[in-house]
């Protein structure tokens, strides 16, 4: 049985024209469509929302892990980072206390200045690199690679700097163990001169000339040289000779009176000598051993062989100058010399001339 009210035929009549593609849904129908499908949704994404508690909760799997690395991090690599920084602080110290010791031991031996300098600087560079290799191993850095590296970089730079290198090893031989220093007067082969200047790699050396000679480090550091200016005193060789048949007596007592005019020449430890040291072809010489101080060597070496030959001619001592002596011979009749003959050879001609060569009997 249909109920219908007074607007009932309006509302069949109305839905027997219309289109069934455009009816008009009542606003009633579409709000109880609309919660209907809000409680599929919520229904449907309710694994979104345990997800949203288990992030509330800290039971989410990601958040967990993240959150056990950061804890495992912060407990594990911040006590590694500290030691790594007191290293690096103490380290440090250390660094800059062995470098003062270093250049405290270098002064007590007299080293130079640039040899000083040098040394600190290396010892300080190469220990201050073993302190951050330390606290990057600490940290869990391996160095092992990077050492590696730089050790095959040394090596191939060692190789082409192999000249360089035995310079300023030369260097530092030098200057640490000192065969000589600054304005002495060396021989070296054929350098010879008053050392201006000692560099790392090379030193400086000025002669008599004027020049400027550069000798390599090396050179100096392995091969014999003489050190002239070493000690305080240095004795002083002067050659006189007399021609044969002088009063040797007479040309000594000349000689030591020279010595005694000379304030600059040292008695004491070692007294003058006066001695004949050779017989020579023309003359006689008589070496006078004479020590002076390095200041005043050259200053007597100057003037003692003016102030010599000054008091021979006022005593009358003769100076030998190289002689010749010509013999005229007379002329004389040729020798006449007889060829020299085997006695026993012609009695050996007639066998000798039968028997055939290479043969025996």
């Amino acid at each position: 049985m249909l109920l219908l009210d007074d607007n009932t035929p309006a509302i069949i009549a109305a839905a027997a024209q219309a289109d069934p593609t455009q009816a008009v849904v009542p606003e009633g129908i579409k709000a109880v469509d609309s919660t209907i499908s809000t409680v599929k949704d919520s229904l449907t994404n309710i694994n979104s929302l345990a997800d949203v508690k288990e992030i509330v909760t800290g039971e989410n799997p990601i958040i967990k892990d993240g959150l056990s690395a950061l804890t495992k991090l912060t407990v594990e690599f911040v006590p590694k980072l500290l030691v790594a920084i007191l290293i690096l602080w103490a380290g440090m110290k250390l660094a800059k206390w062995l470098k003062k010791l270093i250049i405290k031991a270098l002064d007590k031996r007299g080293a130079e200045g640039s040899l000083k300098s040098f040394l600190g600087s290396l010892v300080d560079v190469l220990l201050k690199a073993m302190i951050v290799i330390m606290a990057m191993d600490v940290i869990g850095i391996k160095a092992t690679s990077f050492i590696a590296l730089l050790g095959a970089m040394g090596l191939a730079i060692g190789m082409a700097m192999q000249g360089t290198l035995q310079n300023f090893a030369g260097g530092v031989i030098i200057l640490l163990m000192k065969p000589f220093k600054v304005d002495d007067y060396i021989e070296c082969g054929s350098y010879k001169g008053y050392i201006k200047e000692i560099r790392i790699f090379h030193t400086i050396m000025r002669p008599f000339n004027g020049r400027t000679v550069i000798i390599p480090n090396s050179e100096l550091a392995t091969k014999s040289l003489i050190n002239h200016t070493k000690e305080p005193l240095i004795r002083l060789d002067v050659v006189a000779s007399v021609a044969y048949g002088t009063d040797l007596a007479k040309a000594k007592q000349v000689l030591w009176d020279v010595v005694r005019s000379e304030k600059l020449i040292q008695w004491d430890p070692k007294p003058p000598t006066i001695a004949v040291s050779e017989l020579g072809n023309n003359s006689v010489d008589i070496t006078l051993w004479l020590w002076v101080t390095v200041e005043d060597y050259w200053e007597v070496w100057k003037h003692i062989r003016e102030d010599i030959y000054i008091a021979f001619n006022e005593a009358g001592v003769d100076i030998p100058f190289p002689q010749v002596t010509v013999h005229n011979a007379k002329e004389s009749a040729p020798i006449h010399m007889e060829p020299r003959q085997d006695p026993d050879i012609d009695k050996l001609r007639p066998h000798l001339a039968t028997e055939a060569i290479g043969e025996g009997e």
